[in-house]
C-alpha cells in the first residue's frame, strides 16, 4: 500500500490523544482515522494487529514524550524541590492546553483495559518503568542513597499520577503543585548531606 510516510505517526499521535481523553473502550478506530486524516486501509497496514497494537504503541510513544519532558525539567533544576516543581509545571501546562481533558498518557488506558490485555498491560508497565528509571537516575545525581532511589521514584510516579487525576476532576493544577512541593521536600530530605540540596 502506497502511503504518506507521516501517516503512521499521525495515526499514533491522534490515537494517543484520544486514548488519554476517552480511554480505550470509548475510542473507535473510525474516529482515530477521521481525526488523524488517514485513509481507511492505512490503520491495518501500519498496525496489523489492530486497536490493541495501536493502543500499546500509543502508550509507548506518549511515555517517551513525557520522559523527554521529565528529563528536560529535571536537567534544568538545581535540586529536587525545583525539579519536581518544574515537572508539575509542564504537566499542568499539558492539562490546561487540553482543557483538562487529557492527563497521563498511561493511566486512562491502564485503568480501562490493562487488566484485559497483556500487550497493553506490558506497555503500561514498561512506560512506568521508563519514567521510574529517569527519575531514579536524577535522584542518584542529587545524592539519594541507592537503596532509596527506586522506592522514591515509585512514590513520585504514583503521587503525580494521582495529582493528575485530581487536577482533571477539580479543573485546576493546584493538586500537581501541592504534591510536587511535598515530594520535593521529601526527596531533599533523602539527599546526601554533602550535596547541600
Amino acid at each position: 500500500m502506497a502511503d504518506d510516510p507521516n501517516t503512521r505517526e499521525r495515526i499514533l499521535a491522534t490515537a494517543s490523544g484520544l486514548f488519554q481523553r476517552q480511554g480505550y473502550h470509548a475510542t473507535g478506530l473510525n474516529q482515530v482515522l477521521a481525526e488523524g486524516k488517514a485513509p481507511k486501509g492505512s490503520l491495518y497496514f501500519h498496525f496489523p494487529r489492530g486497536k490493541e497494537q495501536l493502543a500499546a504503541e500509543a502508550i509507548t510513544a506518549g511515555a517517551h514524550e513525557v520522559r523527554d519532558e521529565l528529563r528536560d525539567a529535571l536537567d534544568a533544576a538545581s535540586g529536587p524541590v525545583a525539579g519536581l516543581a518544574a515537572v508539575a509545571e509542564f504537566l499542568g501546562a499539558r492539562l490546561v492546553a487540553t482543557g483538562f481533558r487529557a492527563g497521563s498518557p498511561i493511566a486512562t488506558v491502564a485503568l480501562d483495559i490493562a487488566g484485559e490485555s497483556e500487550p497493553i498491560r506490558t506497555a503500561c508497565a514498561a512506560a512506568y518503568a521508563l519514567w521510574g528509571t529517569e527519575i531514579a537516575e536524577r535522584f542518584a545525581g542529587w545524592g539519594v542513597p541507592a537503596d532509596r532511589r527506586g522506592p522514591l521514584a515509585t512514590m513520585v510516579i504514583a503521587a503525580i499520577e494521582g495529582a493528575l487525576l485530581l487536577a482533571r476532576v477539580r479543573q485546576e493544577v493546584a493538586p500537581l503543585h501541592e504534591v510536587a512541593d511535598v515530594l520535593g521536600n521529601l526527596v531533599r530530605g533523602e539527599c546526601g548531606a554533602a550535596t547541600g540540596l
